[in-house]
Parts: structure tokens; C-alpha cells; sequence
């Protein structure tokens, strides 16, 4: 249900929910937490969708700012959505124009959620310091997103500079299960220490630079970002060790990685792209600051060295491995996969399946004749 408000005032949109609440019923009980999306009017639909899908996990009032055109009078149009054009939540949807687009705090205060933690999400261009920005000072957990930026590098020495408590962005969330799979390999035999890392990754994606920065603060080693061309996002990552490197291997556009190291079999493991909606769901699983996010961020990145050279070079002078390599390997241990299920499924007796199928065609009889007539 939409219901359109124009030229409202935050006690009209008040008192419209709670008439809302009466006739739909008890529709903000289960709502833990106050969703604030501040967003230019072309991307609030694509943001509102994202929210309303992690809505699902976390149910929320979403509160969407839309700063529209500045110039002109005041006014405020509101619209409300619930049910089926809601997800999980209410979404109240606020276009502020004239003198309203620089008091946007004013107007979301009211429609907040009592005694609940508000988070602030910016999809685009992330404020100069989220954390003293109006709507980002009243919340607990401030989600920007570096990878919508035009200036990614730039961006991120911005947050790093800025950082407060609290603040996180969903380029960090987005490389949780490259962290989760190094962390693993790191945790079986032969435990040695990584002597180097390099991390290969698109020029526009700032995942990479925040997973060399965890590396670096977490290996204490030196730690290289290789560039590949943009639009790749994160291409490889290799951990330089005395038994020999250790290797994950992610294909441009591909939905599968290769893990390759010393004394242990290649495999081919799932590892495809994180969606915005898993990464901002992630995101509001927790309300306490981010100190890993942040360490990465504020002192490993820092320290990160950034080779001036292509990755098609780097692949040449064996210092990162090669995508194409491990999108073979990925096709042949998949091949390989297919081929040992056939085979198994070609050794099953067929005297076995014969009389497996007389026996139930035996068991049908009898239950026949056991029916009356």
C-alpha cells in the first residue's frame, strides 16, 4: 500500500501512520532499529529496493531522505509505503525541497522510532565526515559506500582521515568470505608465517584496498596492490610462504575462485560477487563499532604498497598468478566432478535395479489386492 502525502508536515506524516497502523494493524511492534537513506532522487528506488530486501533480516522503519531541488520554498513531500511495497518494514519516503534540504535532521527526528538504534546509509557520494554530518551525528552506525564514489582512492583516505566509531562502509562488507577463506587456509599445516602478500583488484574497487589493508595489519608483512583493469573488482590474492605460495584465484566475471597451495590438492570454491542487499544486511547485524574495519582502514592501508605495473605483467614475471590459468583449472575440476557422477552413476548394478523395480511393482500388487473391492 502507497499512500502519497504532499506538502506535508512530520506531524501530518505522524498521524498518518498511526491511522495507517489502526487499519493494518500492529505493523511497527517487530521493528528493531530506524533505517535512514539519504540518496539524490535518480538512485532513491534502486537504494529503497536494497533496503527493503534486508529488511527482511532486520526488520525496520526505513526512513528515506531524498534532498531534491534546493532552490525555491520550503516544502516537504512524504510518502508512505507498507505491505507488499515494503518488504519487511514501513518506508516513509521524504523529498525535501528549498530551505528543508539543509535541515534534514529537523524533519527526520520526528518520524524516529522510539528507544531504537538509527543507523544512516548513503548509497552515493558519501558526506566529507559522516560522523559530523546532522543525520550522521544522531546515529549509532554511519554505512557509506566507496565503490559509488567518482574518486575511490580519494574517498577512502577521506574516511580513513575522518573516522569515527561507528562508521563502516559496504565495500568492507563485500569481502568477508575473501577474509574468511584466507583465515582458513592460514589456520591448517604447515603454519608458517606469510612472509609477503600482493592483492590484485580493479582500479575502481576500494574492496581491494581494504582487504590488502587487513593484511597488512594482520600479517604484519609487506602487503602489494597489483591493478587489473577497472570493472574487475578483486582478481587474486597470493600469501607469499617458505613452503610455497598459497593462491586464490577469483576470474574476472566469474562465479567460482581456485585455491592453490603447497601440499594440498587445487579446489575450485564458490565465491560469487556479494549482493548490496547481503552487505547492508550484514551491516546492521551489529551496532557497535567496527574495530577490525577500522584497523584496516586507519593503519594497515596506510602501509600498502601499490605497484606501478599492470597485472598482465605481473602474471609475466610470476609475481601474481594468472586468472586464466585457474579459470582452466575451475573448468577442469568441475569437468573432472561431472565425469566421477556419471561414473558412479554407470557402475550401479542394473541386476540391482532390475529386481528393485520388481519389488516395487510386487508391493503395488499387494496393496491392491489388499483394497476393497
Amino acid at each position: 500500500m502507497i499512500v502519497d502525502l504532499p506538502n506535508a508536515s512530520t506531524s501530518k506524516i505522524s498521524q498518518r501512520l498511526i491511522e495507517i497502523r489502526e487499519d493494518v494493524g500492529a505493523m511497527a511492534l517487530s521493528r528493531v532499529l530506524t533505517l535512514v537513506v539519504v540518496v539524490p532522487e535518480d538512485d532513491a528506488e534502486e537504494a529503497l529496493a536494497v533496503a527493503n530486501s534486508a529488511s527482511h533480516q532486520h526488520p525496520a522503519r526505513i526512513i528515506c531522505v531524498i534532498l531534491a531541488n534546493a532552490r525555491g520554498k520550503a516544502r516537504l513531500d512524504a510518502q508512505i509505503r507498507v505491505g507488499g511495497d515494503a518488504g519487511a518494514s514501513e518506508v516513509v519516503v521524504l523529498r525535501l525541497f528549498g530551505e528543508l534540504t539543509r535541515h534534514a535532521r529537523s524533519v527526520v527526528t520526528p518520524l524516529m522510532l522510539p528507544d531504537a538504534p538509527v543507523v544512516a546509509w548513503w548509497p552515493t557520494e558519501a558526506p566529507k565526515d559522516p560522523s559530523q554530518d546532522p543525520v550522521g551525528a544522531m546515529a549509532q552506525r554511519r554505512i557509506t559506500d566507496c565503490a559509488a564514489a567518482d574518486n575511490t582512492s580519494a574517498t577512502l583516505k577521506r574516511l580513513a582521515k575522518t573516522y569515527a566509531p561507528g562508521d563502516t562502509d559496504l565495500a568492507w562488507s563485500r569481502i568477508t568470505l575473501w577474509r574468511g577463506l584466507l583465515a582458513t587456509t592460514l589456520d591448517r599445516a604447515p603454519f608458517e608465517q606469510v612472509g609477503a602478500a600482493t592483492v590484485v583488484g580493479g582500479a575502481d574497487s576500494p574492496s581491494a584496498d581494504l582487504l590488502a589493508g587487513w593484511l597488512q595489519h594482520r600479517l604484519k608483512c609487506p602487503v602489494a596492490i597489483v591493478r587489473s583493469r577497472t570493472g574487475t573488482g578483486i582478481v587474486s590474492v597470493r600469501l607469499e610462504r617458505a613452503s610455497g605460495p598459497i593462491d586464490l584465484v577469483r576470474p574476472p566475471a566469474g562465479d567460482t575462485a581456485t585455491l592453490d597451495q603447497a601440499g594440498q590438492p587445487r579446489r575450485a570454491i564458490a565465491l560469487a560477487p556479494r549482493s548490496d542487499a547481503e552487505c547492508l544486511a550484514d551491516e546492521l547485524r551489529r551496532l557497535d563499532p567496527d574495530e577490525v574495519y577500522e584497523d584496516a582502514l586507519t593503519r594497515g592501508l596506510p602501509k600498502v604498497t601499490r605497484r606501478r605495473m599492470t597485472m598482465t605483467d605481473a602474471v609475466e614475471d610470476g609475481i601474481v598468478p594468472s586468472p586464466s590459468d585457474a579459470r582452466r583449472t575451475a573448468e577442469q575440476l568441475a569437468e573432472a566432478s561431472r565425469e566421477a557422477i556419471r561414473s558412479a552413476m554407470v557402475e550401479a548394478s542394473p541386476e540391482d535395479a532390475d529386481r528393485s523395480t520388481e519389488a516395487v511393482k510386487s508391493a503395488v500388487r499387494d496393496r491392491l489386492e489388499e483394497e476393497p473391492s
